[in-house]
Parts: structure tokens; C-alpha cells; sequence
């Protein structure tokens, strides 16, 4: 199901460090390998169960999660899975 214009703005406004453009989210987080590792598999396991496919990388020391965006309206499970990448960003770095 996509999201209103409004409902869009105030479900990103409560993303921290997410950023929109017409095809896709983006986070870059600050973590080190095993925290990726942790990360990534998390991720994994509820983008799976919301059937999306999150691309997560290294780059230059960073982890870069893109949320790949059809037709370039966000749904409310992109936004669901966006929320749970916070949630689980902010458990793997207070095992820290």
C-alpha cells in the first residue's frame, strides 16, 4: 500500500538519518564489521518476511542500507522496514 504525500513526510520526518530521492531511501550507519554482520543478518530476516530487498554494503568504513523504491512511491512496508533497520541499528550498537 503506498502512502499519502502527508503520511510520506510525517513517517520520514520520525526516520532519522533516512534520505529520500524518486527511486529510493538511504541510511548510512556508522558501524564496524561485526556490527554489519549483526546488522545484516537482522535485516535480513524481516526484509524476508515483508518481501523486500534491501541492498546493504560496506563502503569506506560505513554501512549503506538502499531501500530500492517502485515506481517511485513509497509503500508502508518500505517505511515499516526502514523503522525496524533503526531498531535494530540501535541494538547492535548498544551491544557495542
Amino acid at each position: 500500500m503506498a502512502l499519502g504525500r502527508e503520511d510520506l513526510r510525517d513517517a520520514l520526518a520520525l526516520l532519522t538519518g533516512w534520505v529520500r530521492n524518486p527511486r529510493e531511501l538511504q541510511r548510512t550507519l556508522r558501524l564496524d564489521e561485526s556490527e554489519h554482520a549483526a546488522l545484516t543478518e537482522r535485516v535480513k530476516v524481516v526484509a524476508d518476511a515483508l518481501q523486500l530487498h534491501p541492498e546493504i554494503r560496506r563502503r569506506n568504513g560505513q554501512t549503506q542500507i538502499t531501500l530500492h523504491v517502485a515506481n517511485g512511491t513509497v509503500s508502508a512496508d518500505e517505511v515499516r522496514l526502514a523503522a525496524r533497520i533503526e531498531d535494530i541499528y540501535q541494538a547492535v550498537r548498544s551491544r557495542a
